[in-house]
């Protein structure tokens, strides 16, 4: 095949095992891949908690020969979320917006970078909102470069595009999977040397019904902004009333991030004595609130039968700290509390 100049194209990377294969179906057609990550609040990141990069990235830049690009899309992603055009799926997750959203950031990148074309890892009915195909033509006529998306992995059962068409992509050698099944993606990945079990899907905290029910708490009561988005991902969430959250630490790690979340105004509420989680809390606290909220942390100290905990609490920036005694609640007492259970 006899080509002017070098043809390169940009590839959506999700974090999951699709997005990988289908840049991988491209270089081994002699396209140069530039991969690319769109950066969302609500989908996984690139790195686990020691700051190790995933295999599966690794991997995708040893074949490619250049790093992982990023875009962060992050205020717009959040902002989408407070009216989506197309809607919500079965939880929290507007799919189609979200989808039309990463397009039109891969649709920029590929100007800049004077590509020629966007290659993302979606599969023909694998997800029911945003992989249908009127979903899928859709998100190409809202992207802005209606018929410069190829999906490799479906590539054969879906519409000539304008690669194809110009004989930079062989439509032969895409492949025609379609529905929900991986064992596809999983042969593929071990015939190119991927032989560690891996997640096929990028994954979505939007889609989890107890992300999903922080996050309606969240816009019901607080109003979606960036901040409080991050929050949810973090602790053990607790309505105390209309005005009053509290989010208690899983793990050392977990305390950490909610200490540095304080803001002015917050109340962070420690174990005194034993050790226990940190607990950050927002909104208006009277006497009441302060003891359940101790309360609740105590239940996490798992105290001797009839034994309290003390528990201090401080209001940040410059408030004074105050000690109380605090008898744990009962397991129905806290889960009656608790947000997206």
């Amino acid at each position: 095949m006899s080509r002017k100049k070098p043809i390169k194209a940009v590839a959506l990377i999700s974090g999951g095992l699709d997005s990988i294969l289908a840049a991988r179906l491209m270089i081994d057609q002699g396209i140069t891949v530039l991969p690319l990550k769109v950066l969302l609040p609500y989908l996984p990141r690139e790195r686990d908690r020691t700051g190790a990069k995933s295999r599966l990235i690794s991997r995708l830049e040893e074949w490619a020969g250049v790093p992982l690009a990023g875009v962060d899309a992050s205020g717009e992603a959040v902002a989408l979320l407070k009216s989506p055009e197309y809607g919500f799926g079965s939880n929290m997750n507007p799919c189609l917006d979200c989808r039309i959203l990463m397009l039109k950031k891969g649709a920029e990148f590929m100007r800049r970078a004077g590509a020629d074309f966007v290659v993302t890892g979606e599969v023909l009915g694998q997800r029911g909102m945003s992989q249908r195909r009127q979903s899928l033509e859709i998100a190409d006529r809202e992207s802005g470069i209606p018929g410069l998306i190829l999906r490799p992995l479906s590539g054969r059962i879906l519409p000539e595009t304008i690669p194809e068409k110009q004989g930079w992509v062989e439509r032969a050698k895409l492949l025609s999977l379609s529905g929900r099944s991986r064992q596809a993606q999983l042969r593929l990945a071990e015939s190119v040397g991927i032989k560690e079990p891996v997640n096929a899907a990028g994954g979505c905290l939007l889609t989890d019904p107890i992300f999903s029910g922080r996050l309606r708490d969240l816009c019901c009561h607080e109003g979606l902004e960036r901040r409080g988005f991050e929050l949810l991902k973090f602790g053990r969430h607790f309505r105390l009333s209309e005005k009053t959250k509290l989010i208690v630490g899983r793990d050392e790690e977990e305390n950490g991030l909610l200490e540095s979340f304080a803001g002015p105004g917050d109340v962070l509420f420690y174990t005194i004595d034993v050790s226990g989680p940190v607990a950050l809390a927002r909104g208006e606290f009277d006497v009441g609130l302060i003891a359940l909220s101790g309360s609740l942390l105590a239940y996490y100290c798992r105290p001797a039968p009839g034994c309290g905990v003390k528990i201090s609490h401080r209001v940040q920036a410059g408030g004074a700290e105050t000690i109380s005694y605090c008898l744990p609640a009962d397991e129905k007492a806290l889960e009656a509390f608790r947000i997206g259970k």
